[in-house]
């Protein structure tokens, strides 16, 4: 393969051509990431409460990649409707439609048989009504009229009705059909999952033993009761009810007045979200044709869009919270905590950062370090001045009262807080006006940028003059997360990186100056610079028959030029190997092009969402860990900061660490061209699951 420069990129006639043949589109490998999501579900090695949660994620995931990816190609096409472009599009929903009907039934099978797993430990979830003793359905009718009927609102739907614009996509409804002679009434219920549990532990009778927890959903309480909702209002012959979902586009048009704030722009944004058009139904596989029919005439959907048939249950994504009532062994046993002698050694936490770079791995340490980091900051008498940026924040941060604290204390805060954050927007707007309440100075960034960058700085006056200590992570200041991503965090009072930290901050307040970023790399200014110049370094090395090596860990590798160079440098002997989570349109096993790249992903108990690079360079290796992805909004449309490590113990860590997660042959899959998810083969090596084995090593780091 001729080689592709960044200047052929965009003047070769077939660099588009080579772009096609080594890309997956974006779409499908999203959905090849949420089938490794199902497969832990599937997987009996996993205990049975974790394997049902794993249902729910996937169902949420599958919720968010119709709001945003497959509205996204829906919007394409109806863009493109009489252009050659949407001909590409209509075939790729084509194929989006058919993998996700296939995950559907992958979807059910494995339900059924999580049902049968879990019948085996005693824990039982009624298929239907049906189920339940006479005692059990007196206790439940009991149980609606206290608890479920206060919420119980039905719309009745009337020829005028815009249906659509009724329906939140959070939740989920059922399809009500009333029948009497021959006329037939509509309505629709909420199923009320916010105001109490979607799963109802039932009574057992007193001719039972007593051994096994039985549960009706709450979808099934009400068909059960579904008579007395409309009994006394309406008169009936028969009556039943089906259970749909539907999923509207989440794109925010932020289109307004030129003197319109970004708040006041964002907050109609998002009431029309609210109103924005359906993309998907999902429905009860059980509803008859002509019920389909009217919902779907009356939520106007289009040929485009998806009508999916399943089970009888929507919303999947309350599964997440499913109980454990069967004792511990049914669930992942909790790893302790580690220590960060640093901190624990040291008086304060600006001793900690000053006497030597820190680095913490979530979650298996704790995010308690940041929040004492700014709980010291907050009324230390020395510091003048914290900034932040935030992205995402936990609900009853105890970032944000930090922060108030501090500005209560005289302190000058800044935080940047990010009104973008997809799905976070309303919290953030929330948040923001808190923060200006408290006196804290609120910048919403660059407009045309999202600011996604991990950063703090800290300012403090010390016996030399003004000393800054800063942070540079890949995960978002967020304590419920924490608990559940892999992340790294890096404190340090270098001043060559934390002047560039300031120069950061000062950039986003003022992005027509350009700032010289000579250790970091910042998104938009330089990444897509540097990281090709990295890249590339190595294929020299290797065409000069030296050592060469990149090792990478991302969430999602989306970027066709980025792509292009790790081929030229596979194609020229570097050595390849790629750690991503989720979406990877780089096509392997290419023959002369990325069949020398070798691409894992590892789905298991935690969410993996560190971002790391190592570039071999001779042997002094260069390691990074960074907030962006490789993908094109990361590189070149949003405010991301990697940071080079110079520290060498830290450096050799994180190295051990991404050769932890490369060993791995429990929850490894290995990214082919077909995105068929094999697993890492174990062959005659002992099990080795990264995620247990980080715990280990770093405990053994800690104690050494």
């Amino acid at each position: 393969m001729t080689p592709i420069t960044t200047d052929t990129l965009s003047s070769s006639p077939d660099t588009d051509l080579e772009v096609r043949a080594l890309s997956v589109p974006r779409e499908l490998s999203w959905l090849s990431f949420n089938e490794r999501v199902l497969q832990e579900a599937a997987d009996t090695s996993n205990p049975v409460i974790e394997r049902v949660r794993f249902l729910g994620i996937f169902s949420n995931n599958m919720d968010e990649f119709f709001r945003v990816r497959v509205a996204d190609v829906r919007r394409r096409i109806l863009l493109h409707s009489y252009a050659r472009d949407a001909q590409d599009d209509e075939q790729l929903m084509q194929d989006i439609q058919k993998k996700v009907l296939q995950l559907n039934r992958q979807f059910d099978r494995i339900y059924r048989d999580l049902k049968k797993d879990l019948t085996k430990k005693n824990i039982i979830i009624l298929s239907s009504d049906k189920q339940l003793t006479k005692f059990q359905s007196q206790w439940l009718k009991n149980y609606y009229q206290e608890n479920i009927r206060p919420h119980m609102a039905p719309l009745i739907v009337h020829p005028g009705m815009d249906l659509a614009t009724c329906l939140n996509d959070d939740l989920f409804y059922m399809a009500v059909e009333m029948q009497r002679d021959n006329r037939i009434e509509h309505a629709v219920l909420e199923v009320p999952t916010e105001s109490t549990s979607r799963f109802i532990l039932l009574p057992g009778s007193s001719s039972e033993s007593g051994a096994s927890k039985k549960f009706i959903l709450l979808d099934d309480a009400i068909k059960h009761c579904l008579p007395e909702v409309f009994e006394g209002v309406f008169e009936f012959d028969s009556i039943a009810a089906f259970s749909f979902k539907m999923t509207r586009d989440a794109e925010i048009n932020l289109s307004g007045e030129i003197d319109q704030s970004i708040m006041d722009k964002l907050s109609k944004g998002l009431r029309s979200r609210l109103s924005a058009e359906p993309v998907r139904l999902v429905h009860d596989e059980a509803m008859p044709e002509t019920l389909v029919k009217f919902l779907r005439n009356r939520l106007n959907l289009r040929s485009h869009d998806s009508l999916l048939p399943s089970g009888p249950y929507r919303n999947f994504k309350d599964f997440i919270a499913f109980p454990n009532v069967g004792g511990d062994s049914l669930e992942h046993p909790a790893l302790p905590i580690v220590p960060c002698r640093a901190f624990a050694t040291a008086d304060n936490v600006f001793d900690a950062i000053h006497a030597q770079d820190i680095l913490l791995h979530y979650p298996y340490q704790s995010f308690d370090h940041f929040t004492e980091v700014l709980r010291q900051a907050a009324f230390d008498p020395k510091v003048t001045h914290i900034r932040i940026n935030l992205y995402r924040v936990a609900n009853n941060s105890r970032v944000l009262r930090s922060l108030c604290d501090a500005a209560r204390n005289g302190k000058q805060v800044t935080a940047v807080v990010e009104l973008h954050a997809r799905f976070d927007e309303a919290n953030n707007i929330t948040e923001a006006k808190r923060l200006q309440s408290a006196g804290i100075r609120v910048s919403f960034g660059i407009p045309t940028l999202k600011v996604h960058a991990k950063l703090c700085l800290i300012t403090r006056t010390e016996k030399n003059g003004p000393c800054h200590y800063g942070h540079i992570g890949s995960g978002n200041f967020h304590e419920k997360n924490a608990r559940i991503y892999t992340d790294l965090s890096y404190f340090t009072s270098r001043p060559e990186i934390t002047r560039e930290i300031e120069q950061v901050f000062n950039f986003i307040d003022h992005s027509y100056r350009r700032y010289p970023f000579k250790h970091l790399i910042v998104s938009p200014i330089n990444s897509r610079e540097r990281l090709l110049q990295l890249i590339d370094r190595e294929t020299e090395h290797a065409q000069a028959g030296k050592p060469a090596a990149i090792t990478v860990k991302v969430n999602n590798l989306c970027d066709d030029e980025i792509s292009l160079h790790l081929c030229n440098a596979a194609q020229a002997g570097v050595e390849i190997k790629l750690i991503v989570r989720g979406m990877c349109t780089l096509q392997t096993q290419i023959k002369d092009s990325s069949e020398n790249i070798h691409i894992i992903s590892i789905v298991d108990r935690f969410l993996e969402h560190s971002r790391v690079m190592i570039f071999h360079n001779q042997g002094e290796q260069e390691v990074f860990i960074t907030s962006g992805d490789w993908m094109g909004r990361n590189i070149d449309n949003r405010v991301e900061v990697g940071v080079p490590i110079y520290d060498e113990a830290i450096k050799q860590r994180i190295i051990d660490l991404i050769e932890i997660q490369l060993n791995d042959n429990c929850k490894a899959r290995i990214i082919d061209k077909n995105q068929s998810n094999p697993y890492t083969p174990k062959g005659s090596k002992r099990k080795y699951r990264a995620q247990i084995a980080t715990h280990e090593y770093l405990l053994q780091q800690e104690q050494a």
